[in-house]
């Protein structure tokens, strides 16, 4: 199974605490980068332990959301990646992304090479994007991969509570 994805302006890695934890910091502690992603901004303890909980994701499946890295930089520009907690109701691509990255097609790149990573080395039939009701670029991201509404849930696992849309499709 391949542990590096690349597209034409992006590298998709395994995180790395020792090097990506900065810029996750700086990504996580933005409130506007947050909104979306777990309502509030995380201090550095929260945003260490979101990392540590990434990369054991890792450890106990066997994938997780990979650091999304400019090539033309060499900079840290979110994560993207497959998902599947327990207690979530599938598995699914999600992303996030600095605040300097968006708007810049950049989720739209990655999530799409995640989901052929997911159809074809990990050989799921079908996959979830599970979207705050309120964010409007990541519905437009999920439907210009493909995606489709599917339903909308009140909380996802222990994680998140709140209105969610989920989007989703299967195996081409």
């Amino acid at each position: 199974m391949r542990d590096r994805l690349e597209t034409e302006r992006l590298i998709l890695r395994p995180l790395d605490g020792n090097k990506d934890f900065e810029d996750w910091y700086k990504m996580t502690s933005d409130p506007e980068t947050m909104r979306f992603i777990g309502g509030s901004a995380l201090n550095r303890g929260q945003s260490w332990r979101s990392m540590a909980m990434m990369i054991g994701h890792a450890m106990i499946r066997g994938y997780s959301m990979f650091a999304v890295i400019e090539k033309e930089t060499n900079q840290f520009v979110g994560r993207v990646g497959p998902w599947f907690p327990e207690m979530w109701e599938a598995p699914e691509i999600g992303w996030g992304l600095t605040k300097s990255a968006t708007g810049r097609g950049y989720a739209v790149e990655a999530a799409q090479a995640c989901l052929d990573f997911v159809f074809d080395d990990l050989g799921w039939d079908n996959v979830i994007h599970c979207i705050d009701a309120e964010n409007i670029g990541s519905i437009k991201v999920a439907e210009r991969i493909g995606s489709k509404y599917l339903r909308t849930i009140q909380s996802v696992g222990d994680i998140y509570d709140g209105e969610l849309l989920v989007y989703g499709q299967d195996r081409p």
